[in-house]
């Protein structure tokens, strides 16, 4: 006679998951619609009565699975209208593949920043700056960055001058913009981001192709410490 398995423990689903669920029902019973807001973050943490920092969590989770679009000022605006079965999927798909994008970037984007700094023309230099003043006066506004965070590592990869890592680059481009919104759209870290960049551009301007290196990996462990990967 054969003798049942041993079961698994069951996985808890973490408080910004329960959130989503409770976002994704919200949706479904208000009826919105495609380019319709949600309530706003305070409103929702009262409501639910867990804090603005989950709430944030669980609206960065639905942004990065493309379910709705965060914009300064105006608030977050549903996209589409997705199952719970779905999203949630996708949220473990997410949180799991993290930590691979980070090892990813870093492999690829500490060596594409010694070679931005030993080939940087005087235009790629330029094109750094530009988008790293961006980013500044973005966040100087309230703003994340993100836009100028997304100019400022295409133009690094521009002034490395390898087509091969550009192409890299250009293929894990959306996993990138995953771990970006994450890091972004924590408290303080758009700040941080962007001394961090700072680092790097001193560096390349500098044709220092080991501190640029160096700038680089540190960035990048900066941004990888995002909230979806602590313990609760």
């Amino acid at each position: 006679m054969a003798v049942a398995g041993r079961l698994d423990r069951m996985e808890r689903p973490r408080l910004y998951e329960q959130v989503v669920e409770r976002l994704l029902d919200h949706v479904i019973d208000q009826q919105l619609e495609p380019g319709d807001r949600m309530p706003p973050e305070r409103d929702l943490a009262e409501s639910l009565g867990v804090s603005r920092a989950t709430v944030a969590q669980a609206l960065v989770a639905l942004e990065v699975l493309g379910v709705i679009d965060v914009q300064h000022g105006s608030g977050a605006v549903l996209r589409y209208r997705p199952s719970n079965a779905a999203v949630l999927r996708g949220l473990r798909e997410h949180t799991n593949r993290l930590p691979d994008i980070v090892d990813a970037r870093s492999a690829v984007e500490t060596k594409i920043a010694a070679l931005a700094a030993a080939r940087r023309t005087e235009e790629d230099l330029e094109r750094i700056e530009a988008a790293l003043n961006l980013m500044a006066e973005d966040i100087d506004a309230g703003g994340r960055g993100l836009k100028g965070d997304e100019q400022f590592h295409a133009a690094v990869t521009a002034a490395a001058h390898s087509s091969v890592l550009a192409r890299m680059m250009t293929q894990i481009s959306d996993l990138v913009r995953e771990t970006r919104l994450e890091s972004l759209s924590q408290e303080g870290r758009p700040e941080r981001s962007l001394e961090s960049h700072r680092a790097i551009v001193e560096a390349v301007r500098e044709r220092d192709p080991a501190r640029a290196a160096r700038a680089m990996e540190e960035h990048i462990e900066l941004v990888s410490d995002v909230a979806v990967l602590r313990p609760e």
